[in-house]
């Protein structure tokens, strides 16, 4: 879809190499079975194959006038749907129970993006997504890794994730100013972390890696005595970037019945 010049305001960067094209379509491996959701598509780099062999392509775009050109190219395509819509507002349970999500995700709203997601995990197979590496790298990380923390831990809650591989700047037009990189996320099994209290965990998250050099009784001395770290079997001397997802769940719910 030439002529058509990114917009600032949108975070627009399109994807031209062929190459990483083709590496996408292979790693998201589309069916005649599928649901497929593509987030932004843009100049359209992928949605021609996915139009091709998806058994139905919804397409979300809040660019009006790249809407108006997906409209008119797949006007007379059944298999179709072009969606002129914010994907932050947007109500993914309506367009099915079995999606499979993709998109190159403008990086100024990328974290806000998945979050929101987050919320239709039980209508999603899987979700494929270009990010910047940096985000990449903290939602991939490991603990004891510099790179875990918040957004890795929150989201590691529910999902699986897993790095594919990265993308030079040369590979869109215009090039952005950071590498990139594409990611898998899987939702886990329901109930795989039991959360008495989503806000709970999220605020002890958020403060522990707020001072993410200090030793957990310290970071979280507002929050947690001595005895609530023994009892969920937490040494408080470790560092929050020591504690994997498991303890921080186990913490957050031994302190919410203790609330109550």
């Amino acid at each position: 879809m030439p002529g058509h010049r990114a917009r600032k305001r949108f975070g627009q960067h399109f994807l031209t190499d062929p190459g990483v094209i083709d590496a996408i379509l292979r790693a998201i491996h589309v069916t005649g079975d599928d649901v497929v959701v593509e987030i932004g598509p843009g100049r359209g780099a992928i949605t021609d194959a996915l139009a091709a062999t998806a058994g139905h392509l919804h397409a979300i775009e809040l660019d009006r006038d790249l809407a108006s050109r997906l409209r008119r190219q797949y006007g007379d395509q059944s298999n179709v749907t072009i969606h002129e819509a914010d994907a932050l507002a947007f109500d993914f349970a309506a367009l099915g129970d079995r999606l499979r999500i993709v998109g190159n995700l403008p990086y100024n709203i990328s974290t806000p993006l998945l979050f929101h997601l987050l919320e239709f995990r039980s209508n999603i197979i899987d979700m494929h997504f270009m990010l910047q590496k940096e985000v990449v790298d903290r939602m991939a990380a490991h603990p004891g890794s510099k790179a875990y923390g918040r957004l890795g831990i929150m989201l590691g809650c529910h999902l699986s994730v897993e790095s594919l591989f990265d993308v030079e700047p040369a590979a869109f037009e215009p090039p952005p100013e950071v590498m990139s990189a594409v990611v898998r996320l899987d939702p886990l099994p329901a109930n795989t972390f039991e959360i008495s209290d989503p806000t709970l965990l999220s605020a002890i998250v958020s403060s522990a890696f707020m001072k993410r050099r200090k030793t957990l009784r310290n970071a979280l001395r507002d929050q947690a005595e001595i005895a609530d770290f023994e009892a969920v079997g937490i040494d408080p001397g470790l560092r929050p970037e020591q504690i994997g997802i498991g303890k921080y769940v186990e913490l957050s719910n031994h302190l919410a019945a203790s609330i109550r």
